[in-house]
Formats: structure tokens, sequence, C-alpha cells
């Protein structure tokens, strides 16, 4: 016997999320500009310097994961169908493995390239520009367009984490993050720079290989995180670090059936929203009717709007897998 919830956006998308929603939305339009601003102009600048493309092609990859959240938020919210019964929510998943192997094999790549440079000890020229009638070495240039690369990035990282948990979005946390440490990236490609003006040679190829790792980092924890999800590991935080809080909610509301003498649940995330399967041993002689197993289910999702489905059904005995660690 059982009963579902289908679908919870019924009992409640709070004004919250869909605030949350639009900000995330703004935000991430917000970014892709800057960053094609960004490109542009480190690309201008770059001349031979082995740092300032590699910096380039990092801010390049960062417009991955906006392009990946503004699409799978399209996505995610269509309907459910006969050949997609549990909706789309998995696009916000398939959004983040796609963003982290991109940055993954382009960090692979660099890291590559930026270490052959290294040793085979390539020095790359930085002559002079002349501006408004003023000869200036193109390595300040270069500085000062990384400096001012840095800060909005850096700013609008900041504003995204709220969002991000509010919508227990791991693309836009993903973003986020990259975004927020986009200043190391600023200071590894300056030192670089400087350190060619000071005929320390080695030190762009250096830098390169600073930032390259950088971006190895990121997509390598994005694609963990990612192919986790899809692989239906139990849902964690939207930083991927501790169990998602419903877990224990779900357990604790569970606990407190009356008429069952154990529980557990199998939950899973599918992108914004969680999947919950609950499970109840129902006590010697206790008769249990669709209502009591309705009401179960209503204390559940009235948890959260993020649990989107909800089955509840009785069972004679619990697997310790679906109790919560």
């Amino acid at each position: 016997m059982s009963t579902e919830s289908r679908p919870a956006a019924a009992h409640g998308r709070s004004s919250e999320h869909k605030a949350a929603q639009r900000r995330a939305v703004r935000l991430e339009w917000t970014t892709i500009a800057v960053l094609l601003v960004t490109v542009a102009a480190v690309y201008l600048v770059s001349g031979q310097s082995q740092a300032m493309k590699v910096a380039w092609i990092e801010d390049s990859l960062s417009l991955l994961p906006p392009i990946a959240f503004l699409i799978a938020a399209r996505v995610a919210h269509r309907a459910p169908s006969t050949h997609f019964p549990y909706g789309y929510h998995r696009a916000v998943g398939i959004g983040h493995l796609v963003a982290g192997v991109a940055l993954l094999a382009m960090g692979l790549f660099l890291v590559v390239d930026s270490g052959s440079g290294l040793l085979a000890g390539e020095r790359p020229p930085l002559g002079v520009v002349e501006i408004g009638g003023q000869v200036i070495w193109v390595g300040w240039l270069m500085v000062a367009v990384m400096a001012l690369s840095c800060v909005g990035p850096v700013i609008l990282g900041r504003m995204k984490a709220a969002p991000a948990e509010t919508l227990h979005d791991k693309v836009l946390y993903a973003d986020a993050d990259m975004n927020r440490a986009d200043w190391k990236t600023g200071i590894a490609t300056i030192v670089g720079v400087l350190g060619i003006g000071m005929g320390l040679w080695w030190a762009d190829a250096a830098a390169a290989l600073v930032v390259s790792v950088s971006i190895l980092r990121d997509g390598w924890a994005n694609v963990s995180g990612a192919i986790q999800g899809l692989a239906d590991a139990r849902p964690t935080r939207f930083d991927g670090t501790d169990p998602h809080p419903l877990v224990h909610e779900i357990d604790e509301v569970l606990d407190g059936v009356d008429w069952a003498d154990d529980h557990g649940a199998r939950v899973r995330d599918e992108g914004h929203v969680l999947h919950v399967e609950a499970f109840l041993v129902p006590a010697d002689g206790q008769q249990v009717t669709v209502e009591m197993l309705t009401a179960v289910r209503r204390r559940l999702t009235d948890l959260s709007w993020k649990l989107e489905d909800v089955v509840v059904t009785v069972v004679a005995e619990v697997h310790d897998t679906h109790r919560p660690s």
C-alpha cells in the first residue's frame, strides 16, 4: 500500500524560492555580461604571456556554469511527461556535469601546456605601447586589466551564495565558488607578469601552471559532485559538504508515526528538489489505511517545497541502508 504526491509544486513553491530564482537568473546574466567584457579585455592585452593566455581561457570557461544554470533553470520546471515521469529536474545535474567535464579537460590540457613551457624555458617578450603620446610597458596594462577583472566576479560570487542555498542549486554554488576564487587567478597572473618585468623568465609559466592547476581542481570537484548526484548518492547540502538537513528531518517525522514500529527512507537529489520513498513497518495487528498514509505524506511534504516527489509505503522490514547515518 502506498501513496504519492505529484507534484509538490501544488503545495507551494514559496515566495522565497521564486524570489531566489529571479535573483539568481539576474546574477547569472550579469555574470555573463561581465565575463564577456573581461574576456575581450584580457585577449586584447594578453600578448605572448603564457599566464595571460591561461587567464583568458579560464575567464572564457567561466561562462559555462552560468550558461548551464540558465538552460537548466528553463528546462527543470517543465511538467512531467509520459516519457519523463520524474520531470526534468535532472537537467541541473546534467548541466553541472557538462560544465565540470569541460573544466577538467581544459585544466588537464593547460597543465601539460604550461608545464611544457616551463620545462622548455620559454621567455615571452613583453614590449611597449604608445597611449596618448606616452610609452607604456605593456605589462602594466596586463596588471591593470587583471586587477579590474577580479572585482566583478568576486562580488557576484558572494551574491550568488544565498540563492544557491535557497534553491539547493549546486551549479549556481559551483559558479559562485569559481567566481570567488577568481582573485587567486588574478594575483597569480599579475605576479607572473611582474616577474617577467623583473627578469624572472620562469615566473610567467609558473603562474600559468598555478592557474591551470586551479582550473583542474575546479573541474574535478564539479565532475565528482555531479556524478555523485546523478548516481543517486545520499543528498548533501548545496555546497556538497554535509548530509542535507532534510534527510534527518524526514527521519524525525517518520519516527513520530505512532502506529509504526520501525521506519526508513530513501532520498535522492534530482537537482533543485528531492525524491523521497518512505518506508513504515506497522505495529502488530495495526490496520493501515490510505488516510493514515496520506497524513504521513502530508507531514513530509509540509517540511519543504524541495520535497518534490514523496512516496509512503508499508513494508515488513526496513533495510539498514534506508536509515540516516
